[in-house]
């Protein structure tokens, strides 16, 4: 008989074992390279700038807070586990599934035994990291000043506390409770818990543990319910935010019951981990169940029910009040200035002779539509862009103030011909955008093409008078990365301008500022070539020791990076301010937990046609202030961050947080104050709310019977209009001042009628370091129901309907060319509200930009159509306004006209009379001519159907002809 050995297992081979290690450790290495890399990038970035605290100071609390959650979950899960199968019953009989259990887990006891508290671990250290800035504030937070008017606790608890016990309490919870499970797990594994034979058996030391956790975790409940009481100041109600009377009356004081009730039965847990009697806690978390039904939920149902909603106004109107006063405090609406309003509708001679100042600056140019038409005139080169949306500002020349719409020239190297999108042409090369083109707002030429009062390259202008630094490295449409910089005596590589002297066709230059880090060394080269992914940065030779790399260039993104607690606003705009170009940004501090004040989403607050959908990091919030003014400056990347309003509390615990990254107020120069405006986005969200708490009393807020809206855009009624930048001079103010509005309409219903007029002083100055007197004066002129007056929607409804506008806008519209509306501004003077809107007309073959052609006017229900505002307004207020405006002195041509000849002086008295001229040929009539240009674009488009491009052409010309005899004639 023979026999089969069993076969020997193989022995592994030592060369794959050494082979496997290595690749683990190599691949390790790797990994923590590629993490070490980005993380030492990321320093260089913040260290060149000045902030390394910052991002320092982010690091540390991370990993503090990692450490903290890590233990503070690892540890009491981990003694959890080891106390209860430490303390198991050695000889207990168990079932036998249990011994199978047993044998299965009994050989990965000890890895569960550290793998399991290291798991969870791992889960609370990142949760807790996640909250280092909850932790922080709560640190750092100061008292307000201010107390709430239910607890009569200070504010500040509530803004920098609050959160972080909230948070506390949540995390001790899950603590105890996973701790809990596990004991029960491994209780009940190893016959320290047994079930069967219809009872249940605890050993001592399982009974001592359970009993003692679950006390525990009553208690942290018990923290909690109490913790909800101030929690309920915050909480969104059915009218308003915070406790009214039901939650006055019957929540607080059952979340109050239900806190002592919890920490009672938590006694009763400890005292059977005693004595071992499982009766009395059980009945008594059985009552607890039962109390927080009829106290949390029963109680305050009945008193909503039968005593609340039978006497509402009578048992409401105290905590309506609340929320009105602390509503209005938290969004700095409480200095709010509110001006009856009996709007005259009337329009007569004269009438704005005493508002002559205001009509002066009134903006013909609209920066969102103007854009083509100035990189049409100024953009040069492809590779040059402007912003689809310009920016307002305004400057003083020769002493008086001019509103201006400016733009920054900056690199578009989308359109840079594909044949020169090399690495080196896009990176070192093409690096910089030139100049900053500023034209007024309230002028334009016979053409109606933008008066540009700096322009040009090189740039020409009132503003390269001052010699500024026209050069844009750091921008809204920058290239991802440069690299810039060489030694004194290197030829110059980047790109310029397109001009050069002595006829040479470039001008290039060389980067001499301190805006990025240093690729100088290998070491460098080799981080950012892994950063970008991109060899050539380590290859090329033109990266020499003096190069830098500029990378995040956009001025949100620098300025957020550094000052990561802002809320941005959307709207960065550029000003020449001591000799350089610099962006300013509006950084708001926000919080979302201020008491008895109603939330909003500021996305939706902010949206409108200029910024229809803002990606924002914070969202929902109660409280917000513009604590911070912002610069980058456009040639080095330098983020200045100025305290702008250092009583706000947020930002003073922010300031403690990071210490050394603010500049005081005192340290901005008179030119920075003369640019500085009220940002944008606030005034959004303060609209938002005054729609609703415009009113001053609870009686009123109840009735909500004169709830208001911001309108929308008369030219998409998709979203709301935007608010606008203008200088003007409002009821009840001395002189025009740099301001900005919005108007308001019934809230519901089909009505569009103007009911509210709000303006900001946005002028902050010119004093260096200090705000002028009247800076973000809110005033509501309240539109008496007396005297109606049409809101936007109904205006442009009424200029689209009129039948004599409508026959002109026929006319524009005739052959290859398209009508835009601009903004539609309204303005508080000659007693009344008039609105102004711009008409541009852009062709739409060729060469196209838009061009003002038009101004439309509306006073009351008087409407007028005229070449310029000021034939306009003299045609609306009986022949002459009063007023003055930006283009008195221009009479408007047709730029596609080529006979247009410059205007003829008037004639000397007891000159001999001219020959009038000959009457058009063709049809000699307005409706002739009409006639005629409705045929010959019929037979255009029938030449175009058929392929005749000799009638195609024959009726274009008549068209032509057909349409400037309508202009003549309109004339």
């Amino acid at each position: 008989m023979t026999t089969t050995s069993a076969p020997t297992p193989a022995t592994p081979s030592p060369f794959r074992r050494i082979a496997t290690i290595s690749f683990a450790v190599i691949a390790a290495l790797v990994v923590a390279f590629f993490t070490f890399s980005n993380l030492y990038a990321e320093y260089l970035w913040f260290d060149q700038l000045g902030f390394e605290s910052v991002l320092v100071t982010q690091w540390t609390a991370r990993a503090i807070m990692f450490v903290i959650g890590f233990v503070a979950m690892a540890v009491p899960v981990w003694l959890a586990i080891f106390l209860a199968y430490r303390l198991r019953p050695v000889y207990a009989r168990l079932s036998s599934q249990l011994d199978r259990y047993q044998e299965v887990v009994e050989p990965l006891r000890r890895l569960g035994m550290w793998g399991i508290p290291v798991f969870f671990g791992f889960f609370a250290g990142f949760a807790a990291s996640a909250q280092w800035e909850t932790t922080w504030l709560w640190m750092n937070g100061v008292a307000t000043g201010s107390v709430d008017p239910e607890f009569g606790l200070d504010t500040g608890f509530y803004m920098f506390a609050m959160p972080f016990y909230q948070a506390l309490a949540g995390f001790l919870s899950a603590v105890v409770l996973i701790s809990l499970l596990v004991t029960a797990a491994v209780s009940y594994l190893y016959g320290s818990v047994r079930v069967g034979q219809g009872e249940l058996r605890i050993s001592k030391p399982a009974r001592i543990q359970l009993a003692v956790l679950a006390g525990v975790y009553l208690l942290v409940q018990a923290g909690s319910l109490w913790l909800d009481r101030y929690a309920t100041l915050v909480a969104p109600g059915n009218r308003i935010t915070g406790p009214a009377y039901t939650e006055v009356n019957a929540v607080i004081p059952g979340q109050t019951i239900l806190a002592v009730v919890a920490a009672l039965v938590a006694i009763l847990f400890f005292v059977t981990a005693i004595i071992g009697r499982w009766r009395y806690p059980l009945i008594a978390t059985a009552l607890l169940i039962v109390t927080s039904l009829v106290v949390g939920v029963g109680y305050p149902w009945a008193v909503q029910t039968f005593q609340v909603r039978p006497n509402e106004r009578a048992l409401e109107m105290d905590y309506y009040q609340r929320n009105v006063d602390m509503t209005r405090e938290a969004y700095a609406l409480d200095g709010i200035e509110k001006i009856e309003f009996n709007a005259e509708t009337d329009a007569e001679a004269g009438q704005l002779r005493n508002d002559a100042d205001t009509t002066a600056s009134l903006r013909l140019m609209d920066p969102a539509i103007i854009s083509p038409t100035v990189r049409q005139l100024q953009q040069y080169r492809a590779y040059y862009g402007f912003a689809e949306r310009l920016d307002v500002d305004r400057y003083e020349i020769d002493g008086e103030t001019q509103d201006t719409v400016v733009a920054v020239r900056e690199l578009n190297l989308q359109d840079l011909d594909a044949s020169a999108q090399t690495w080196q042409n896009t990176t070192m090369v093409y690096t910089h955008g030139y100049g900053l083109v500023a034209a007024k707002g309230n002028e334009r030429t016979r053409e109606g093409e933008p008066v540009f009062i700096e322009s040009d390259i090189p740039s020409t202008g009132f503003l390269s008078d001052l010699d500024y630094e026209p050069r844009v490295y750091f921008g809204e449409n920058s290239p991802l990365y440069s690299i810039v910089g060489a030694p004194e005596d290197a030829e110059p590589m980047e790109l310029d301008y397109p001009r050069g002297q002595e006829g040479a066709s470039e001008t290039r230059t060389t980067f001499r500022g301190d805006g990025g880090p240093s690729v100088g060394n290998f070491f460098n080269k080799l981080l950012y070539a892994m950063k970008f992914q991109s060899e050539q940065i380590l290859f090329s030779d033109n990266v020499n020791p003096e190069s830098q790399i500029l990378y995040d260039r956009h001025p949100r993104d620098r300025v957020q990076k550094v000052a990561p607690y802002l809320t941005l606003d959307g709207d960065p705009y550029p000003s020449v301010v001591d000799g350089r170009i610099v962006w300013i940004i509006d950084g708001y501090t926000t919080s979302a937990t201020y008491p008895y004040s109603t939330g909003v989403s500021l996305s939706q607050a902010i949206s409108d046609s200029t910024n229809p959908a803002p990606n924002l990091r914070i969202d929902d919030i109660n409280y917000i202030r513009n604590s911070v003014k912002a610069t980058v400056d456009a040639y080095d990347g330098k983020v200045t961050l100025y305290a702008w309003d250092e009583e706000d509390p947020v930002l003073q615990a922010w300031q403690k947080v990071y210490p050394t990254t603010l500049e005081p107020i005192s340290e901005m120069s008179g030119e920075l104050m003369s640019h500085v405006r009220y940002p944008t986005d606030l005034f959004k969200v303060q609209r938002a709310l005054l729609g609703t708490y415009h009113v001053d009393t609870a009686g009123q807020f109840y009735q909500r019977d004169n709830a208001w809206t911001s309108p929308s855009d008369p030219t998409n009624p998709e979203v709301l209009q935007p608010p606008y930048y203008l200088t003007m001079r409002m009821p009840g103010q001395d002189e025009p001042t740099f301001s900005m509005f919005t108007t308001f309409i019934p809230d519901g219903g089909q009505r569009n009628v103007l009911m509210g007029y709000l303006a900001v002083d946005s002028d902050a100055g010119k004093e260096a370091g200090v705000k002028r007197d009247g800076y973000g004066t809110l005033r509501l002129l309240e539109v008496s129901a007396d005297s109606p007056v049409p809101g936007p929607g109904q205006v442009q409804n009424s200029f689209n309907s009129d039948t004599t506008i409508a026959q002109e806008m026929n006319v524009l519209q005739l052959g290859s060319s398209d009508v835009s509306f601009g903004n539609l501004l309204t303005l508080p003077v000659g007693g009344g509200l008039l609105y102004v809107q711009p008409l541009y007309v852009q062709s739409t073959a060729g060469t196209t930009y838009p061009l003002l052609r038009k101004v439309l006017v509306a006073f009351g229900d008087e409407l007028a159509f005229e070449d310029t505002l000021a034939d306009a307004l003299d045609e609306l207020f009986g022949g002459d306004s009063g007023a003055a405006t930006g283009d008195d002195d221009v009479t408007p041509v047709d730029p596609l006209d080529p006979d247009a000849q410059p205007e003829e002086p008037a004639e000397e008295p007891g000159a001999e009379p001219t020959t009038p001229p000959a009457p058009p040929a063709g049809g000699a009539t307005y409706e002739e001519a009409l006639a005629d240009a409705g045929a010959a674009l019929q037979a255009k488009q029938a030449a175009l159907e058929e392929g005749d491009m000799v009638a195609y052409a024959e009726a274009d010309r008549d068209l032509n002809d057909a349409v400037q005899r309508l202009l003549e004639l309109s004339d």
